[in-house]
């Protein structure tokens, strides 16, 4: 959440150690979202309610501008219930210390057809028309997923609306929902606990089978429902927040920007004993600015602009020219710690692939079997980063160009195959596709984040994002190489080229 100047960033967190368990919230605080200062938890195991786990919540800021968390807790029994903290002292501009109110919990597992285990992870409260608070709060209800609705006056007693704000049958439980509002076309943030323009759509995120996805629609006030645009039974045709690693997003309306950015967690891919040997686990991806475009289909997101205070050397490339088999080396850079912007431009449409829909089911399948080695009508064009000399290590982040019936495909694959030549990790070939009108946009655009472990790519706008951990060898015994590339039969151009170094950010460095 922003409040009163500061970020603050709360996290599931192990103070004992870098395995998972005794689960606690974690406490860091920015004022530009790179450079962060850590605190003592936030919310620790004290109580009945919470003696088995502080699991995930969301913060509010309530209508006397006082910030607020309902988390979910184990209890006792091991029951997932809703506990709510404040702040003990608004005045202290960090934040550090929070007090758990005799009340909790406010919100328990009763009620027919709900799972006392499956009932977690509540939303930031927003305000209705009739002047009440709400949150949402996943649940598996009759065997089935939901995003349970709640209503209070106070923001302390709650009471469970007689229907879900939104519930499918197409999966058993959904952990850390999201809801949000956002304009078509228009970059900046909604504010839910502020009127909500007209025009406006909303949006209900879910996370689930290890990834986040999401649905675009309505908020019908009158009947308190969420009702999407379009309702898909197979859930793998869901959007997708991130297309690799990347879970439990949450989103806040930034207030100092008038922006929404969304944040989320990713694992770690090599082992449980590599965890212990460097004393942490998990990441942060980069914050993102995240909206909705012109045609209500599609969120798009991009790196928060903060991030650019990391840039050092900058090289710059015009009026390049891949042809098929070709390799550019981008030199002058930090290449494990980089920022990559790179646009393509087509030069032939004429020898492009069909698009098979049936890839859509299985998107990953369809990267490992087309691989960047595999020549294309257009494409695979894209960055090979993180690579060694003689390229037995390497991970490709490449685009490829399909038609279908009515319109253009490009196909983003991050494939991390070929990452490591460390045996034993979780190498797998992520992917997503986005449509483009090739009329009107002559260019397909890459943004690449490098940060040693991390691979954070954005392709076209930020239409499709993807997150990758790769262990490269190569890291540890010298440096790496960094190339754009084309392997398809079509020449491709790059009308620009820009590379920066990037600094390191301090995060988590001392205690406030």
């Amino acid at each position: 959440m922003y409040y009163n100047g500061i970020y603050h960033q709360f996290y599931q967190y192990n103070p004992n150690g870098s395995l998972w368990g005794n689960i606690v919230w974690g406490h860091s605080v920015s004022t530009d979202l790179i450079n962060w200062i850590r605190l003592e938890p936030a919310i620790e195991r004290t109580t009945p309610s919470d003696i088995n786990g502080c699991w995930t919540g969301s913060a509010t800021i309530l209508k006397d501008n006082r910030p607020a968390i309902i988390y979910t807790g184990a209890d006792t029994e091991k029951r997932q219930v809703q506990n709510i903290v404040f702040p003990k002292n608004v005045s202290d501009p960090y934040l550090r210390e929070w007090i758990k109110p005799d009340s909790n919990p406010l919100i328990q597992p009763v009620g027919q057809g709900l799972n006392s285990g499956q009932f977690r992870d509540p939303t930031t409260g927003w305000i209705g028309p009739d002047g009440l608070w709400r949150i949402a709060v996943g649940a598996e209800l009759n065997g089935y997923s939901a995003a349970l609705l709640y209503k209070s006056e106070d923001f302390v007693h709650w009471a469970r609306v007689d229907h879900p704000l939104y519930s499918s049958n197409a999966s058993t439980m959904w952990e850390c929902p999201d809801f949000f509002a956002v304009l078509p076309g228009n970059n900046s943030g909604l504010d839910l606990s502020a009127a909500i323009p007209n025009g406006a759509k909303h949006v209900l995120k879910m996370s689930l089978d290890n990834c986040d996805k999401y649905m675009v629609g309505v908020y019908d006030i009158k009947s308190d429902t969420f009702i999407p645009d379009t309702i898909l039974d197979d859930r793998r045709l869901w959007s997708r927040i991130d297309y690799g690693n990347y879970y439990a997003s949450k989103s806040f309306f930034d207030s100092k920007r008038g922006r929404r950015i969304i944040w989320g967690w990713t694992n770690e891919t090599d082992s449980s004993s590599d965890d212990v040997a460097k004393g942490w686990a998990g990441i942060h991806a980069i914050p993102r600015t995240i909206w909705l475009d012109r045609n209500s289909k599609q969120l798009l997101q991009w790196p928060v602009e903060e991030i650019e205070s990391l840039r050092r050397e900058e090289v710059s490339h015009q009026g390049l020219e891949l042809k098929q088999g070709d390799l550019f080396e981008i030199k002058g850079i930090d290449t494990l710690q980089a920022n990559v912007e790179i646009d393509f431009e087509l030069t032939s449409i004429e020898s492009v692939d069909p698009f098979d829909p049936s890839w859509l089911l299985d998107i990953e399948k369809h990267c490992r079997e087309a691989d960047a080695s595999i020549h294309g009508g257009v494409g695979p064009f894209g960055l090979l980063v993180l690579a060694s000399d003689n390229m037995d290590e390497h991970t490709s982040v490449h685009f490829r160009i399909y038609k279908s019936q009515e319109k253009y495909m490009v196909l983003m694959c991050s494939d991390l195959r070929k990452s490591s030549l460390r045996p034993e990790l979780y190498t797998p070939a992520y992917g997503g596709f986005f449509e483009i009108d090739l009329e009107k946009e002559k260019t397909i655009s890459l943004r690449t984040l490098i940060d040693r472990s991390t691979v954070e790519s954005f392709g076209g706008g930020g239409r499709v994002c993807i997150m990758a951990r790769v262990y490269p060898v190569t890291l540890i015994n010298s440096g790496t190489r960094m190339y754009a590339f084309n392997n398809g039969t079509s020449t491709v151009k790059v009308p620009q080229l820009k590379a920066w170094s990037m600094s390191r950010a301090q995060v988590n460095a001392r205690k406030g």
